[in-house]
């Protein structure tokens, strides 16, 4: 089954490294010129201003798709036929899921 969501695949982020990208998101100034460059120093672990700028991007994708409905009657299905195991790793905030 082929997700738009490979391409996160190549560039992972923490459960930790996500609440301070929305920390980030919250202080950094919209209108900042050199704002993903503040919010990759905010989130550390290395990510660059391309990378912070693209997770927002998959962050506002998201947003759309929730707000459009066309993902709601979805998760149901894609929970009950797509994911065959799930296995938490309590030590990172991570959740794996084996897809079919």
């Amino acid at each position: 089954m082929e997700l738009q969501y490979e391409k996160r695949e190549m560039n992972e982020w923490s459960w930790e490294e996500n609440k301070m990208f929305e920390m980030a998101l919250a202080v950094v100034n919209e209108e900042d010129p050199d704002r993903w460059a503040a919010v990759a120093s905010m989130v550390g672990g290395g990510k660059t201003a391309e990378q912070v700028h693209q997770h927002y991007v998959f962050l506002l994708e998201d947003l759309h798709l929730i707000e459009s409905g066309n993902l709601d009657h979805k998760i149901g299905d894609f929970q009950s036929n797509s994911v065959q195991s799930s296995k938490i790793d309590d030590d990172h905030n991570n959740i794996h899921l084996n897809l079919s």
